[in-house]
């Protein structure tokens, strides 16, 4: 792999300095992204009068919003490793010919999307669970947020390529650009000029426009280890299979996401209202100040493992993945320590009515009770990836959600007279399941793949 100066050695340097290097930056990124998210529903949730409303109106549009990123998981998350693994073996022709192929597929992707859900909006909104007092709030976000469609996917599902070849600072500063322009266009549109909630969708819009731009930039100049060229942009099916087998697992995960957002919705909708259906919007948003920042580490680490993997440098994959988990577990048992001790302290973010603040902060002692959890199960899932393992880390995206979560979430209620408590119970109790089964999966699979693999290649 040809380096270059903001790139890092994946084949030699360090590895605990590797991880350093290139997860702070990814992780950085990732808490940055997450306030693309955040900011609109902080300030959506303070906006005098309709605050509440407005912030569970938005809320119920998420699924969608997630779906969209999901798209750039299965194009971009699929031909990262992919490439990386590629660049380890001295492919970079091969690597190339991956980028090219996925920039494409985002392309066609972004089309379709936009269309279905702008045309689509309302009943979808209705089916995740709006009311007539939310939906109007609902619409006015999506129908503007689904226009910028194609620059969420090009800034987030290519952003993986710049990861991927160790130029962890560029990627971080994607996201930070565009985080940063909306925090600061956000009051501006909502207050100022007095759009509302279509204000924090323009703002948005105009953010991750400015992050492609970034990001196509970068890729189409001289710095890049991995460049756009146009004689890369024919699809093969040779390139995008495999791209699309691995990037399954990150969209199945992130995909179901939204179902489960749907599921919530609309079992809460049905037993405890708007003010249970917002206590939701909260506490996922919650999640994802967890997880988002944990997968910035997945993604960080993910370099390192593809790349020795693919050179044979077996020592080198083994202390990465005992890395990754062992930092993953730390981080999430902080943050449920923080969650379960300062409720208060971060349901107040969002919200200042007392009716949502005093329902969120119950539910999030019950919600958030496993969290710990999550880093065993989003490490092992993801260190799956990392080594191209697709069906594996097919298997273990569904086990959480799909398998697990989604059932719990219909079948609890039956035998609990709290039928809300039963609802949010589903959380934790599928968390704990998942995680462990995961570990043992993956501890499994490495025991009998590494310890008979060489001691490395040199």
């Amino acid at each position: 792999m040809s380096q270059k100066q903001s790139t890092a050695d994946l084949g030699n340097d360090s590895v605990g300095k590797l991880m350093l290097r290139l997860s702070l930056p990814a992780i950085a990124a990732q808490v940055v992204n997450m306030l693309y998210n955040m900011v609109d529903r902080v300030y959506i949730g303070h906006i005098p009068n309709i605050g509440a409303a407005a912030l569970t109106g938005v809320g119920v549009s998420f699924p969608i919003l997630i779906l969209i990123a999901a798209f750039s998981a299965l194009i971009g998350l699929g031909g990262a490793p992919r490439a990386s693994i590629e660049m380890g073996r001295g492919n970079r022709e091969n690597a190339e010919k991956i980028l090219g192929n996925c920039f494409i597929m985002l392309l066609m992707c972004a089309a379709v999307l936009t269309v279905v859900f702008f045309f689509f909006s309302r009943p979808l909104l209705l089916l995740f669970g709006a009311s007539d007092i939310t939906l109007p709030y609902g619409l006015s976000y999506l129908h503007i947020y689904v226009l910028g469609t194609v620059f969420v996917l090009i800034s987030v599902g290519l952003n993986a390529f710049i990861s991927a070849q160790g130029a962890a600072a560029v990627a971080m500063k994607t996201t930070l650009i565009g985080a940063v322009l909306n925090i600061i266009l956000d009051p501006l549109f909502i207050f100022t000029f007095g759009m509302g909630v279509q204000g924090a969708a323009v703002a948005t819009v105009i953010s991750q426009a400015v992050s492609a731009v970034w990001v196509l930039r970068f890729l189409f100049g001289e710095k890049t280890a991995l460049r756009l060229r146009r004689e890369n942009f024919k699809l093969q099916r040779k390139v995008l299979m495999p791209v699309l087998a691995l990037g399954l697992s990150p969209f199945i995960m992130q995909s179901t996401e939204s179902l489960l957002n749907i599921c919530f919705n609309s079992s809460l909708q049905h037993f405890g209202g708007d003010t249970a259906v917002g206590a939701m919007s909260i506490l996922s948003t919650l999640m994802q100040m967890v997880c988002l920042p944990l997968q910035g580490l997945t993604i960080g680490a993910q370099p390192i493992i593809s790349y020795n993997y693919g050179a044979q440098k077996y020592d080198r994959v083994r202390k990465a993945l005992r890395m990754l988990l062992v930092s993953s577990i730390i981080f999430t048992t902080a943050c449920w320590a923080c969650m379960q001790l300062f409720p208060s302290v971060f349901v107040g973010i969002f919200t200042n009515d007392q009716i949502l603040t005093k329902t969120t902060i119950w539910a999030s002692h019950i919600y958030l009770a496993a969290l710990f959890m999550v880093g065993i199960q989003m490490s092992c899932q993801q260190s799956f990836l990392a080594l191209g393992q697709a069906k594996q880390s097919l298997l273990l995206a569904l086990l959480r959600k799909i398998i697990l979560l989604i059932p719990f979430i219909y079948i609890l209620p039956h035998f609990f007279t709290d039928k809300v408590f039963a609802v949010f119970l589903a959380e934790p109790v599928s968390d704990t399941l998942a995680a462990c089964i995961t570990f043992f999966t993956f501890f499994t699979w490495f025991r009998h793949t590494f310890e008979k693999a060489p001691a490395c290649k040199k």
